[in-house]
């Protein structure tokens, strides 16, 4: 079969197979081309999940009529300047768009309708019906454009079918406009979907404004901002406090030069920042946004401009890990407080039972004092105190005032009442003293009276003995027995009198799950959680007010002290208000 030359209609439809994919992909076309007209105002409306219709209005420079009939052939565009031409420095781009692709590619598989004014000008319309022009003449409306896009893959059954429901083709422009939005704070953005508001932000706000506004209020308050500068590049940014998390990543954020993106590259580092701070299946919420210089990222490597290439991925990477660590750094013991409804609600007056109804006596008359006679004991403790206990306004997490289930130290703070874990406190702190020590030169190690001998399977032995020596470096002190043994001859000093056979079982499973996916830092943290856990105070041991009190100020000062390894809570507090209203105070 000889080559041929394709007609243009196909060569169309080919090219949106690359860019639209969906209502999502062309919503986001149209909304950036109004993004780089200069809009102050972008309103959305879509139908039926934008599978019936898509509407983007908004109040930027506007184009002439000539301008529209270039606008949608092929590969035409006004963010090229021809200066650029001969040099090929697309890489100088800083629109969000530069192909000239869009909307031919929108108006070859959808019915287009395109309303334009420049300020000082006449409005002009044209209508393109999968390909076909069907409509021309003046239009009536202000300075900016209108873009009407219905029947979208109408004609196109094959790409039809692929679509999902409309309330899972609105979740993905809902997706699209919020990020969008977020990256552009100096723009008002409204959402409205079959007739109703989605949302709406004002333009003019601060980031951090947008950003809580997009994802969540409460992130105001359980968020720390990111604000990291090296080599030229520039991170800045809304973090989530790592207790403060999803159980998907669908609220992570991330933007190259305005430009939001889904990059490998940019979520690995994420993930590495937050990698012992959070549970495996829990993820961060956060917005960053990243500004390199041109030259050194390639925003031309995807269709949809979704992915980035940078010239220097390790100092892109190390930057985001250094700046997420270091914001995380300075929230301190700060964990995230929100008490739900529900949580709240179990708080709630309850009817006595008949174990613990008063008897009133038959002679008795109306008037009974109604005190139940309560036989079992109290499940809670407070120790004496012979000296005048301390004020809770000296210190944020408050004085030790009792000890429950001996698991939950009760603390009275200025502004309320706080619980804290004191298994996933202890082991958040054990884990920070390992860090400083190995920073040092080095964890301090307590040799074993008389050497422990561990068997396991040959694998296992044979990935301890690999890591024997940074293993040491951390205070555990391993030897080969034979094929199926490992001698244990020192263990962390950190750790006290912990149990050396479960924990060197533990560290061969960790090495097993993760030691090809991890760095070797990683790696090293990873253990280091591990020993930590076995270290640490275990719920059920009674401590004395004095050892609540000292565990109460070592986290005041211990960075990542408002969650344990795992990423879980470590302490919460119950305010003056939520008390009050339990009581019905308030």
């Amino acid at each position: 079969m000889s080559i041929r030359r394709l007609p243009e209609h196909l060569v169309n439809r080919i090219a949106a197979g690359e860019v639209v994919e969906r209502p999502a992909s062309a919503l986001k076309e149209l909304v950036e081309n109004a993004i780089d007209a200069g809009a102050g105002a972008i309103v959305v409306r879509l139908s039926d999940g934008g599978i019936g219709g898509i509407e983007v209005i908004d109040d930027g420079c506007g184009m002439t009529r000539e301008d529209m009939v270039l606008a949608l052939e092929r590969h035409a565009t006004s963010k090229l300047p021809e200066s650029w031409w001969a040099e090929g420095a697309i890489e100088r781009v800083a629109t969000l768009g530069f192909r000239g692709e869009a909307l031919p590619s929108i108006a070859s598989v959808a019915t287009l309708s395109l309303e334009s004014r420049v300020r000082g000008g006449e409005g002009w319309r044209r209508v393109v019906d999968n390909g076909n022009l069907v409509e021309e003449g003046p239009a009536a409306l202000p300075p900016g454009t209108r873009v009407k896009v219905g029947g979208l893959f109408a004609h196109v059954p094959a790409r039809a079918k692929f679509l999902r429901t409309a309330r899972s083709e609105y979740a993905a422009c809902a997706d699209v406009v919020r990020r969008l939005a977020m990256a552009r704070p100096e723009i008002g953005f409204t959402l409205e979907h079959d007739g109703r508001r989605s949302f709406a932000v004002q333009s003019g706000e601060t980031r951090p404004e947008r950003v809580a506004a997009l994802i969540d209020r409460e992130l105001v308050r359980n968020s720390v901002a990111v604000d990291h500068m090296r080599e030229g590049i520039t991170l800045g940014g809304v973090a989530g406090l790592p207790t403060f998390s999803r159980g998907v990543a669908d609220h992570q954020y991330l933007f190259v030069n305005g430009r939001p993106v889904k990059d490998r590259l940019l979520i690995g580092s994420v993930r590495a920042a937050y990698q012992d701070l959070l549970a495996r299946d829990r993820h961060p919420v956060l917005a960053l946004f990243l500004e390199v210089p041109p030259e050194e990222v390639d925003v031309n490597v995807h269709p949809a401009k979704t992915e980035v290439r940078f010239r220097e991925a390790g100092l892109v990477r190390g930057m985001i890990v250094g700046g997420l660590r270091a914001a995380l750094d300075s929230a301190g013991h700060r964990s995230a407080q929100r008490p739900s409804a529900a949580a709240l609600g179990r708080w709630q007056s309850e009817p006595l039972s008949p174990q613990w109804a008063p008897t009133r006596p038959p002679s008795q008359g109306s008037v009974w004092d109604n005190v139940p006679e309560f036989t079992p004991a109290p499940a809670a403790r407070a120790e004496m105190a012979y000296d005048a206990p301390p004020a809770p306004v000296e210190h944020p997490l408050g004085v030790a005032r009792g000890h429950v289930a001996a698991t939950y130290i009760v603390a009275e703070a200025k502004d309320g009442l706080i619980l804290v874990d004191q298994h996933a406190a202890h082991e958040r702190l054990v884990l920070e003293r390992m860090r400083r020590a190995m920073a040092d030169g080095g964890v301090a190690r307590q040799a074993l009276l008389l050497p422990e001998v561990v068997e396991m399977d040959e694998p296992a032995c044979d990935r301890l003995e690999a890591r024997s020596g940074e293993l040491a470096e951390m205070g555990l002190e391993l030897e080969r027995f034979g094929a199926k043994a490992m001698l244990v001859r020192a263990t962390p000093a950190l750790l006290g009198a912990s149990d050396a056979r479960q924990l060197v079982v533990d560290l061969a499973d960790e090495l097993a799950a993760y030691d090809e996916a991890l760095s070797l830092k990683e790696k090293l943290d990873g253990i280091a959680a591990t020993m930590a856990c076995h270290g640490s105070v275990r719920a059920g041991r009674i401590l004395s007010v004095a050892e609540m009190n000292a565990l109460l100020r070592e986290m005041e000062v211990t960075p990542h002290s408002g969650q344990c390894n795992h990423g879980r809570p470590t302490w919460i507090k119950l305010g003056h208000g939520d008390i009050e209203k339990l009581f019905g105070r308030k």
